[in-house]
């Protein structure tokens, strides 16, 4: 029997490659959506669609009810990938943003987690890998709210794998850099009249989507799957420098390359 994997966030960018090709490599996909539209179009790729609103916990209890149900109790993976980035300066951005920053990149993510454990404890074995970002490393400027949920799906992740330690179920990040998905594009602009963009040297720097994939791989079929997963050059460099750098060398760099 194929082993059974939940992403969220596969519209499209990185959850979408995903689901298509672990697809592809043998796995039962099931492939969550917040849109009906896109959970449609899932079924349309042979793929099993989820609806599901992170940043709505009835929509996180009927997804995870029906993730349970589909697979009879044992789902082997679930891959944390959904999540969006509310950009701004910190003095543009309201506690209802902030709130919905981090209702979706981490309390929605905490919340499906916990419900799905029970389809994966009794088993012995299982991956959590979680979409983290070079921003849950490193902060910038008006990327302040993003970065901070972030930092703490990375903190949270870090307690959740020694809390699991002999369980069976190995926990991992993915910590792209610059991707070259819809994500920015779909970032929500807390000043409409100055977005936030990336400079040029981190567009020079971006990867597609599939950049993700020998990292999702081994992370899921290692038996010693590594605690992170850097993706993209810029990702490795800021990575090695934040642990080396004095802290205001890291606030010149950031700010020259933000």
């Amino acid at each position: 029997m194929s082993k059974a994997v939940l992403i969220t966030g596969c519209s499209s960018g990185i959850g979408l490659i995903a689901a298509q090709d672990l697809h592809n490599r043998g796995y039962r996909v099931l492939a969550a959506c917040r849109k009906p539209q896109d959970v449609e179009n899932m079924h349309q790729l042979g793929l099993e669609g989820i609806e599901l609103d992170l940043d709505d916990s009835a929509s996180v209890e009927r997804a995870a009810a029906q993730v349970i149900t589909l697979t009879g109790g044992k789902l082997y993976a679930l891959f944390n990938n959904g999540g969006f980035g509310m950009y701004g300066t910190l003095s543009s951005i309201s506690r209802r943003q902030m709130e919905q920053q981090f209702a979706t990149n981490l309390f929605g993510t905490h919340q499906l987690t916990q419900l799905l454990l029970p389809a994966m404890l009794p088993h012995g074995e299982g991956r959590i890998i979680q979409t983290s970002s070079v921003m849950g490393l490193v902060s910038g400027v008006g990327r302040g709210a993003y970065a901070a949920s972030k930092f703490a799906l990375e903190a949270w992740s870090d307690a959740l794998r020694m809390e699991l330690h002999s369980s069976g179920i190995q926990v991992s990040l993915i910590e792209p850099g610059p991707i070259s998905t819809h994500f920015t594009q779909n970032t929500n602009q807390a000043q409409s009249d100055q977005p936030v963009h990336n400079s040029r040297i981190v567009k020079r720097l971006r990867l597609p989507p599939q950049a993700i994939l020998p990292k999702l791989h081994h992370a899921l079929e290692s038996p010693r799957a590594k605690l992170r997963y850097p993706v993209t050059l810029l990702a490795h460099t800021l990575s090695v420098l934040r642990r080396i750098l004095p802290s205001r060398c890291m606030d010149w760099l950031l700010r020259n390359i933000s």
